[in-house]
């Protein structure tokens, strides 16, 4: 049977040809340097990341926004006295915009907030980030010695005793190393912070009693806020060492009579903080929120002892920036722990993508 229009059909081409499809059109040009972008691992971790970052703060601004629109009773005639006459804390109010709806105070707030700009003092009248920016290198200093001590007793001393310990030898010194971890780990920094005070700066008079002077005076400060970390974290060392040190390739390591340093700190070390650089991360967060007690106790002239006196002289924009320091700090501290880990362990950033 001839095909219909078989007449149209170029010469020598049969009915096949007829019912051939068309070629496709060639697909559309890709940007292969944005193709290859969104498929590199790192990339898609760090957006990932510095999405949770960004989602956290947020919530943090948030919180702190409401906390202020939560405590009973109005905040200006709490922090102007009782006896203030009613025009005063209504021009008070309406300095610090607490008569707009609360959208418009949100929206504000966020603003300012963008601008670098944290409100005024309701007692000193300064602005609250000239308070924080005065009191916040203290805490920093504190904080960081502290973890930086933590680490240095935690780690050396979890690898010793995991290298004691070893194949259930000397028992009783892991007994004593385990409950005298728990013990200390139990103890409130605040309690021990008293303790030490009393011991060494009172009794013994080593110390000073309070105050940020030398390098003496952060001594046992130092002390209280590192040594509960420091046991948590020498315990989880030690049990990653264990499990560490039963791997096939330190077997290896040893069966080449690798000298014993070699073997302990080149390849057991840095497969078993991992773990511990993780927890390490959990530990500085409380570690940071530690301070506030601890400073008050020491004297210490930090934004722990500022955020205390800002709550009880009802002082809420101060509360408010320093609760905000504080939160963005640890989520600071969580982000580098992250970061961290993605560089000693890669594979855990390329398997969580």
């Amino acid at each position: 049977m001839k095909t219909p229009h078989a007449d149209l059909l170029p010469a020598g081409a049969g009915p096949a040809a007829a019912t051939a499809p068309a070629p496709a059109d060639p697909p559309a040009p890709r940007l292969p340097g944005m193709r290859g972008l969104a498929a590199n691992p790192w990339v898609r971790f760090a957006v990932r990341r510095l999405g949770r970052l960004v989602v956290s703060v947020w919530v943090l601004v948030t919180a702190a926004f409401v906390m202020i629109h939560l405590i009973p009773g109005d905040p200006v005639r709490a922090s102007l006295g009782l006896t203030a006459p009613p025009q005063v804390v209504a021009l008070r109010r309406h300095q610090l915009g607490l008569d707009a709806s609360l959208p418009t105070q949100y929206l504000r707030f966020l603003r300012h907030l963008l601008g670098g700009d944290l409100g005024v003092s309701m007692t000193s009248g300064l602005p609250v980030s000239q308070v924080i920016g005065d009191r916040l290198p203290a805490t920093v200093a504190l904080a960081v010695a502290a973890f930086a001590v933590a680490l240095l007793a935690s780690v050396p001393l979890g690898l010793l005793m995991a290298v004691l310990t070893r194949g259930g030898r000397r028992r009783r010194t892991e007994l004593t190393f385990t409950s005298a971890g728990v013990l200390v780990a139990a103890i409130p920094e605040f309690l021990l912070a008293v303790g030490l005070v009393y011991v060494f700066a009172v009794r013994l008079g080593w110390f000073p009693v309070a105050g940020r002077g030398g390098v003496g005076s952060y001594v046992l400060p130092v002390a209280s806020l590192a040594a509960g970390p420091a046991a948590v974290l020498a315990r989880i060392v030690r049990v990653e060492t264990l499990s560490v040190l039963d791997a096939d390739y330190i077997r290896t390591a040893r069966a080449k009579r690798l000298p014993p340093r070699t073997v302990y700190l080149r390849h057991a070390l840095p497969n078993a903080v991992t773990a511990t650089f993780t927890i390490a991360g959990l530990l500085l967060g409380s570690l940071v929120a530690g301070t506030v007690l601890v400073e008050n106790v020491f004297a210490w002239p930090g934004l722990g002892s500022t955020i205390v006196q800002s709550i009880l002289a009802k002082d809420y924009p101060v509360v408010q920036g320093v609760v905000l320091v504080y939160g963005v700090g640890v989520l600071l501290v969580n982000l580098a722990v992250d970061a961290g880990l993605a560089l000693l362990d890669p594979r855990s950033a390329i398997l969580e993508s």
